[in-house]
């Protein structure tokens, strides 16, 4: 079992909630102290174009015979939907494409949805659970959909038990409560179906699954059930249950075999809590124990982590050090500098720190001089961005002081790829702004984010496709290689595999592009010799790796090539 966090949504009266989201669709800017994970998530629907009074999602074709997930799962669904009085509750079942296996009871506003991806219908809980592989909560006004406005969801993966991987989402809906809590259900709905998975033919499992669903009935109940080998734990009981205290219960079920254990159960000083046994019998042999859970005090509740203030993928020590150093100067509204190489991510960023506020962009990349043209729509009260600013000629550098001069308090963001030496007039601009500026990390020092970029650059599989995915040795091409294009560079790597690869399976180091495959060369090279060494690789490629052929395709002696590989390598 897992437990969860307060739903974001928790710490912020709901009207206000509803208010922003309100203001999120219009494009107005938001009130102060919406949590910036649901932000993001309206952001993400909007990218994916979930209509907001979306009515009916889009069907996906039948699968084609009964999953293996909802064989194994429906005996237990069958048992466990009468204990969750569906009369106002819905249970729905996902595959890991969150494609809907199976739904039981009814939720007014939660019609018939052939998938729960976020591509489909926007944020919800089964979504969340599968991205983090832990129970997850969305309250009401959470949701991007308006049919969803009044609906409470909590979802779970389900987990193999061998493997680790996550087989699909259980989730249970109901209407929308005062207090915003979880439905007290999901706890052992979540239980009973990985127990279905791991056992589906054990007698003794099955014992231990029924007298835990029976004793878990009722809110916050505070229920274990133990036999030695596996163990059921209700999300109450999961936060009283220390080390200590679960270790005495698993000595007491084995005891259980041997001897009576019924009653309170002796705990480690300091526990916090008391534990009533009932011993579990079957064909008269006790195989376990139920515990019931009381609190000593009432505990405390959990502090969520405050979330990250940006939604721009990356963990690494250089990104979020950049990120965090923007936000901390975007806030207080003076001009910033956003500098780094071609395809860092200044543009993204900075889209990023405006949020839903209406920016107007000027691209220096197009209009050197910002002619009226470029300039003519931003208003004063506007926020702006100057993309490519390195572009600049003396007449844009002239008007953008200008109207600094002017508007002094304009919310201003420049981007800046270093290259060329800068003017006289464009060098005395960014050292106005070089004591508000944030250098953006190339992707080749932060090359452990690119696990986590791949899946945020790959694009929306075709229906019937299977996600990208790639083995462990392409991963580690892509972590070798330097990235001169930085994350632009890796999109399009990404994006080309996507649409153009007819293998099935994950992405194989040999569909790589030669130089991501080969690697990076031992020694810097020059454009000439990078071009050079491009066109060898190509031709290497396409004769199968044959020296004699490859040269005679390029002209060269067969001496010229192995020198040439040589020196690539030195």
């Amino acid at each position: 079992m897992t437990t969860t966090d307060p739903s974001p949504a928790a710490t912020t009266a709901r009207p206000s909630l509803r208010i922003a989201r309100e203001r999120f669709l219009s494009g107005r800017s938001l009130p102060p102290g919406v949590p910036e994970e649901v932000v993001a998530a309206w952001r993400r629907a909007r990218f994916f174009g979930v209509p907001h009074d979306l009515a009916e999602p889009l069907a996906c074709p039948p699968l084609p015979g009964e999953p293996v997930l909802l064989g194994a799962a429906r005996p237990v669904l069958d048992r466990i939907v009468p204990a969750l009085g569906t009369g106002g509750s819905l249970l729905v079942l996902t595959d890991e494409r969150l494609r809907v296996l199976w739904t039981a009871g009814s939720v007014p506003g939660f019609g018939a949805c052939s998938g729960l991806s976020e591509q489909e219908v926007g944020h919800n809980s089964a979504a969340l659970a599968l991205r983090t592989r832990s129970r997850a909560e969305v309250h009401g006004p959470e949701h991007f959909l308006d049919r969803w406005q009044d609906v409470c969801a909590v979802s779970v993966p389900v987990l193999g038990p061998e493997s680790g991987q996550v087989l699909g989402t259980l989730t249970v809906a109901s209407r929308l409560c005062a207090t915003g809590a979880p439905h007290p259900q999901a706890a052992f709905a979540e239980a009973a179906v990985e127990t279905e998975l791991r056992a589906r033919a054990g007698r003794g499992e099955r014992a231990l699954l029924d007298a835990y669903v029976r004793a878990a009935r009722g809110p916050d109940r505070a229920v274990a059930a133990l036999d030695g080998r596996n163990r059921l734990v209700s999300d109450a009981a999961q936060r009283l249950l220390t080390p200590e205290v679960l270790g005495v219960l698993e000595r007491t079920a084995a005891a259980a075999r041997h001897r009576d254990v019924t009653g309170v159960t002796r705990l480690p000083d300091g526990a916090g809590c008391t534990a009533r046994v009932t011993p579990l019998r079957l064909d008269g042999t006790t195989i376990g124990i139920v515990a019931t859970l009381e609190p000593l005090d009432e505990p405390a509740p959990a502090v969520p982590a405050p979330p990250p203030p940006v939604a721009l993928t990356g963990s690494s020590v250089p990104w979020r050090h950049a990120v965090g150093r923007a936000v901390e100067l975007v806030r207080s509204g003076e001009p910033l500098l956003l500098t780094g190489e071609r395809g860092t991510g200044k543009t993204a960023l900075a889209r990023e720190l405006f949020g839903p506020d209406p920016v107007h962009v000027a691209d220096a990349a197009r209009d050197a001089g910002l002619d009226q043209a470029a300039l003519s729509g931003w208003q004063p009260d506007r926020l702006l961005l100057l993309r490519h600013a390195e572009r600049l000629a003396q007449p844009g550098v002239a008007a953008l002081n200008s109207l600094l001069d002017q508007h002094p308090d304009t919310r201003l963001l420049v981007t800046y790829t270093p290259g060329a030496p800068a003017g006289p007039c464009l060098q005395r601009l960014l050292d106005k702004l070089s004591a508000r500026s944030v250098t953006l990390p190339p992707l080749r020092e932060r090359t452990e984010d690119i696990r986590e970029l791949l899946p945020a650059l790959t694009p929306r599989p075709a229906p019937g496709r299977p996600p990208l995915t790639w083995t462990l040795d392409a991963l580690r091409a892509l972590e070798a290689y330097p990235w001169p294009g930085n994350v632009t560079e890796l999109s399009h790597v990404v994006r080309a595999l996507a649409e153009h690869r007819r293998a099935s399976g994950p992405v194989r180091r040999a569909e790589l592009p030669d130089a991501v495959r080969e690697g990076p060369a031992a020694r810097p090279l020059s454009p000439m010799e990078h071009a050079e060494r491009a066109a060898i690789l190509e031709a290497l490629r396409r004769h199968g790796g044959n020296k004699a052929r490859t040269a005679v395709a390029l002209g060269i002696g067969r001496a010229t090539l192995y020198r040439k590989l040589r020196e690539y390598r030195r």
